[in-house]
C-alpha cells in the first residue's frame, strides 16, 4: 500500500512482522473430529490467513497445507487463483465480502506490514480487488450459506458458522454443514471418500514401521 502511495512507512518497532500463527492441539483435534462428521472446517487468523484446516475443507476448497506458507491466505486464493472463480457459484459476492473482511482487519491492525504487503500485491494483480477495496466496506462473517461448483462432486450448498476461538481474538473457526438427506450431504460424503483414497493407497504401500505423515 505504501508503494502505491509513492511513500515508505516510517520504521518502528510496531512494523516488525508478527510470528506465524498456530492453533492449539485441542483445535487440531476438533478439526479431525469434524472431519469424521463430514463437516469441512478451517481456522482463519490475521489477514485472513488459513492457519489450520481439516482434510475435507482442503478437498472442498483448496489444499492450503500444500501451498508455500506465505500463500496460505483466503483472500489471496480468491483473487489470484483461477480455480476460485470456477469453484464459487457466486464468486463476486464471496470476493466482495472477503475483501471487506480484510479491510476490517486492516482497521484493527493499521501498522501490520504483512497486511500492507498483501493488500499491495492484490491491488497490483487484481482489478476486482482494487474495485472492492475502493468501496471501503467492512464485513464480519458470523453465519450464512455458500454454494460451490466442485470439479469432482458437482454442485453443493453448505451452511457455515463462524466461531471465535477462546484465548485468541485473532482466530475464527469456520464450520460447514449440509442439510441431512440433501444432495449436498451426499456430495460431501462422496468428497470425503474421494479425498481419502490417495491416503489409503499410500498406506497400502508404506512399510509396516513407516510413520503416517499424510495428516
Amino acid at each position: 500500500m505504501f508503494d502505491l502511495a509513492n511513500r515508505r512507512p516510517i520504521q518502528s518497532r510496531r512494523s516488525t512482522p508478527s510470528p506465524a500463527e498456530q492453533v492449539s492441539p485441542a483445535v487440531h483435534q476438533l478439526l479431525t473430529t469434524l472431519d469424521a462428521a463430514y463437516c469441512p472446517a478451517f481456522v482463519l487468523g490475521r489477514r485472513t490467513d488459513v492457519v489450520a484446516s481439516n482434510s475435507l475443507s482442503r478437498a472442498l476448497i483448496a489444499d492450503f497445507d500444500a501451498m508455500p506458507a506465505n500463500e496460505r491466505n483466503q483472500t489471496r486464493f480468491l483473487f489470484l487463483d483461477s480455480a476460485a472463480r470456477e469453484l464459487y457459484a457466486d464468486w463476486e459476492t464471496v470476493a466482495a465480502d472477503t475483501a471487506a473482511m480484510l479491510r476490517m482487519d486492516a482497521g484493527r491492525r493499521p501498522e501490520d506490514p504483512q497486511l500492507a504487503e498483501l493488500v499491495g500485491e492484490l491491488a497490483v494483480r487484481s482489478e476486482h480487488f482494487r474495485a472492492y477495496w475502493a468501496e471501503r466496506r467492512v464485513h464480519e462473517r458470523t453465519e450464512g450459506t455458500k454454494s460451490y461448483h466442485h470439479p469432482v462432486v458437482g454442485d453443493l450448498t453448505v451452511t457455515y458458522q463462524a466461531l471465535a476461538l477462546p484465548g485468541d481474538s485473532n482466530q475464527t473457526l469456520f464450520i460447514y454443514s449440509t442439510e441431512p438427506g440433501s444432495s449436498s450431504e451426499t456430495a460431501l460424503r462422496l468428497l470425503a471418500t474421494w479425498s481419502t483414497e490417495p491416503l489409503t493407497d499410500q498406506a497400502r504401500t508404506a512399510a509396516p514401521n513407516e510413520p503416517d505423515t499424510a495428516a
